[in-house]
């Protein structure tokens, strides 16, 4: 195997000897990458092989070629020029014809990035890069020059995409709707806090995405919402059966507005976070325990038991947490008629919550927008590159056949048909 590898790289490469390069380099003590090291060498020695290569498919003969004497168009020297890319800026010789008619393909006219060059300024910049960051780090470890004009340009291509994307049609049903927000500091004269709503969709293939960024006006609210879901309904959301949401008074009301049959879930874990702000710290892993015992109640009426006796521990010492959750009781309830695979899926935001702990991530490194479409256009780079070797919001859930059997026992043909 050894020598079929040492073979195999002494062997030329479309026209170039990348055994000879590396040996050249080791002569030479070249280091692997910056300006002068071998692989903008190679970079530069293969795109001006597949440039002369170009050249002789446009001219019909090979240079040096007696064919290609007295034809009507034939080489006429070279023009230099500097792209950029992904190993950094590299200075190459471009052929030229007489009659001026080469049109080259690999680094087309007027061109100064190759393909490759603009994604990585993208993916940057999704991880929460500034332009300034950007330019840095481009100059830092490639060695390129790039305004911040030119990374604004290239980021700016992705509005496009973006707004086809928030536009697309969706599926007719959806069992299960996830719906959070996240807040952003927005500079619109001054820096404000203002919402973007998530909404997350689990088709009938048990399919999970991403399906809209909306930015608010103000506080979270379910106005807002009912704008947020009439869109969704527009663009193609026929029928939802579960929507799981947080508490934001009137949200329940509005989900029914856009889809009168949905059940409507309260996440779970912002109840329980809730009723934390209205305990001290000393009891908290009491209380949590005991919360749990709720939740995880085998039935409503067992639920209900158990509640009873958790108001008439507490009540009297923190009466708002019980009123929480006699308030938010019908909305609690819906998940706990379903088996455990179904109440892992809908009793909570988390996996919104998760897809949110790689926005904030990405939102904090930049402090704060100069307005709305900035935010947006990065939140959907965090959706569009998803991370590697991570679980991410968009795939397939797992054991989804048996999950929608037990869908379609409760909601019939709303699933079936």
């Amino acid at each position: 195997m050894a020598e079929t590898d040492e073979s195999a790289a002494s062997q030329p490469l479309d026209g170039v000897d990348i055994r000879g390069l590396i040996d050249k380099a080791r002569a030479d003590g070249l280091s692997l990458a910056g300006p002068d090291g071998l692989l903008s060498r190679i970079t530069k020695t293969v795109l001006e092989s597949a440039l002369n290569a170009e050249l002789d498919e446009h001219l019909g003969y090979e240079k040096g070629d007696p064919a290609g004497r007295g034809a009507p168009n034939q080489r006429n020297g070279r023009s230099q020029k500097t792209v950029h890319t992904d190993v950094g800026s590299v200075r190459i010789d471009v052929p030229r014809d007489r009659n001026g008619e080469f049109e080259p393909q690999i680094v087309p006219k007027h061109a100064r990035r190759i393909e490759g060059f603009d994604e990585s300024i993208i993916s940057l910049y999704a991880k929460g890069l500034t332009t300034g960051d950007i330019q840095k780090h481009l100059s830092e470890i490639y060695g390129v020059d790039v305004s911040r004009e030119l990374i604004s340009k290239i980021t700016d291509k992705v509005v496009e995409e973006m707004n086809e994307w928030q536009s697309r049609p969706l599926e007719r049903i959806y069992p299960i709707v996830l719906i959070d927000a996240i807040h952003v500091k927005i500079r619109d004269g001054q820096v404000a806090n203002r919402p973007i709503y998530v909404v997350v969709g689990v088709n009938l293939a048990g399919e999970r995405d991403v399906l809209g960024l909306w930015a608010g006006t103000g506080g979270e609210g379910a106005k807002h919402w009912a704008g947020v879901l009439a869109e969704l309904r527009n663009r193609g959301v026929e029928d939802v059966m579960i929507v799981c949401c947080d508490g934001l008074k009137g949200l329940p009301e509005a989900i029914n507005s856009a889809w009168p049959l949905a059940d409507v879930q309260q996440c779970v874990v912002h109840l329980v976070r809730n009723s934390l702000k209205y305990s001290s710290r000393k009891y908290w892993g009491q209380i949590t325990k005991e919360l749990k015992e709720i939740y995880t109640a085998p039935t409503e009426a067992a639920a209900d038991t158990r509640f009873a006796e958790f108001a008439e521990q507490w009540e009297s010492r923190y009466p708002a947490m019980i009123a929480a959750w006699r308030n938010s009781w019908e909305q609690f309830t819906p998940f706990l008629k379903f088996p455990a695979p179904i109440r892992k899926l809908v009793y909570t935001t988390n996996a919104i919550e998760s897809l949110n702990s790689r926005f904030r991530h990405a939102v904090n490194r930049r402090g704060h927008f100069p307005n709305d479409q900035a935010a947006l256009k990065v939140l959907y780079l965090v959706i569009r590159n998803p991370l590697k070797n991570r679980q991410n919001i968009t795939g397939r859930i797992s054991g989804w056949k048996d999950i929608l059997n037990t869908l379609a026992m409760f909601y019939g043909d709303r699933i079936t048909g």
